[in-house]
């Protein structure tokens, strides 16, 4: 059992240089540093592709490679048949995207009781896994 699954936006906010999102990466990286979490398949997938594109990419392949020889030390829900089923339900019954779907699938695969991620609905509960948005308090207030 794994107490929470980090989603990608940890990662990429942990990587982050953009001075607008000090506060996400020292966030983020204070999740890193703690000790029960766990990631998927779909995670560091999602990880690589973002931190390795476009003109300016926040990390080479080797460097991108690198991390993920590190984090595949953690507990890892790897995507398979039973996963891509059990997020098909997830979708349907709660109408949220399929990768959203996948990401709570994952954190049930690991046994973890929550899901640390800005993507989903803060305090939401998917059968027993609920998210946190650790970067709520990060917000800009709306006027």
């Amino acid at each position: 059992m794994t107490a929470a699954l980090l989603d990608t936006n940890i990662l990429l906010y942990a990587i982050s240089t953009e001075p607008a999102e000090a506060d996400k990466r020292r966030i983020a990286r204070e999740l890193l540093g703690g000790g029960d979490w766990g990631l998927s398949t779909q995670v560091l997938q999602e990880f690589y592709v973002n931190a390795t594109r476009g003109a300016m990419p926040a990390m080479s392949h080797a460097l991108a490679e690198t991390a993920i020889r590190q984090f595949l030390l953690r507990p890892l829900a790897v995507n398979d048949a039973a996963l891509m089923l059990n997020a098909l339900d997830i979708k349907q019954r709660f109408q949220i995207s399929f990768w959203d779907a996948a990401i709570i699938a994952a954190a049930q695969a690991l046994g973890a009781a929550c899901v640390y991620s800005e993507d989903l609905s803060h305090g939401q509960g998917y059968d027993g896994v609920r998210v946190l948005n650790p970067f709520r308090d990060t917000m800009p207030e709306e006027a």
